[in-house]
């Protein structure tokens, strides 16, 4: 016995007696179309099972309806969320995602961009290494819409959306300064990434406009990168240990610490635990991205929360708003503000 047929958007059309552009425009949220008939189409739709061939309609339009994520690495928490919610905005669009990693590797990322460009894909969102922004222009050059998450690449002239670095450690330097700390040690990664760069301005600004210097070799304590093809996490709890290990046994004791990750939060509390000094009593910490275990430390870590969730929303918005050729023509860029997340690591 030969198996049913699938309904087709003639069958949608054929039974509520419309057109099969009325169909199409309603199922794919187009203009045109009020709001009772596109609910009474779409409950149609699901009654007939009617399911869209995106495979004909990529055909149809010259469109894989695929866009390509790049970052450095999914073990990152903050890109395994950006990632996880660019699929979820584009399945909703009837998109497929493509991801492909660099591992902070600046050959690696070039191989990534070829492989965009040879699958055809739609549109590119990206985290990029930053070491060479002329590794882009191919993708600019073939037309395919880019948009940067993250890291920023001005001299590109697209699109880019990220959460507010230095707003962000403004936030948390603010509030240890206002619980009474005078003396404030940055702890962050030392690689050439546009938010260090932006994380060290706006610490430097806190530190200012409460009248106290900035000197990067009595505020700063970067940690070396030990990023590797191998590396499951981009932060290492036991390289911030060090470095705070190293720093407390040269006599500083700062009234507080700041970091650029939260897994720095778990060295820095070994290093201060064994040399007697108690959290928050003699030391303050800040965190840096409310990772889940931040609340289970020991005190719970003051940290901010960072939107990457919504960071990844409107990247994919704007990603598929520039394939579908609607939307602000110019170039957009938006910074969205953390929140800070007060425990009791900050409070005396």
């Amino acid at each position: 016995m030969a198996g049913r047929r699938p309904p087709t958007l003639q069958d949608v059309a054929t039974a509520l007696g419309l057109t099969a552009n009325t169909i199409s425009r309603a199922l794919n949220d187009k203009s045109g179309v009020n709001a009772a008939t596109r609910a009474r189409i779409k409950a149609e739709a699901e009654r007939l099972g009617y399911v869209p061939n995106v495979h004909a309609r990529s055909l149809v339009l010259g469109s894989r309806r695929t866009i390509g994520v790049i970052v450095s690495n999914i073990s990152n928490p903050f890109f395994a969320d950006l990632v996880s919610e660019v699929e979820l905005q584009a399945q909703h669009a009837g998109y497929t995602v493509l991801l492909l990693l660099s591992y902070e590797s600046a050959d690696r990322e070039r191989d990534a961009i070829d492989r965009a460009l040879r699958s055809g894909l739609d549109g590119v969102i990206a985290a990029p290494v930053q070491e060479r922004s002329a590794a882009w222009a191919p993708v600019i050059k073939a037309g395919i819409p880019l948009v940067l998450v993250s890291r920023e690449m001005p001299d590109l002239g697209v699109d880019f959306f990220s959460n507010d670095n230095a707003a962000g450690i403004r936030l948390t330097t603010d509030a240890v300064l206002a619980r009474g700390a005078r003396d404030v040690v940055l702890v962050d990664e030392d690689m050439p990434f546009s938010t260090i760069r932006l994380r060290i301005e706006g610490f430097r600004q806190s530190l200012e406009r409460a009248g106290l210097p900035f000197d990067a070799r009595q505020n700063l304590a970067l940690v070396p990168p030990a990023r590797s093809f191998r590396v499951s996490q981009s932060w290492h709890a036991d390289d911030a240990y060090r470095v705070a290990s190293d720093l407390l046994d040269r006599g500083r004791r700062p009234d507080a610490f700041v970091v650029g990750d939260d897994y720095y939060a778990l060295g820095l509390y070994r290093a201060l635990r064994e040399r007697q000094l108690r959290v928050p009593d003699d030391v303050m910490v800040m965190g840096w991205g409310n990772h889940p275990f931040t609340r289970f430390m020991e005190p719970p870590l003051s940290t901010l929360l960072l939107p990457f969730e919504e960071v990844a929303r409107r990247a994919t918005r704007r990603l598929l708003d520039r394939i579908q050729g609607i939307g602000e023509t110019g170039v957009v860029t938006e910074r969205i503000a953390p929140e800070l997340v007060i425990r009791a690591s900050s409070e005396r």
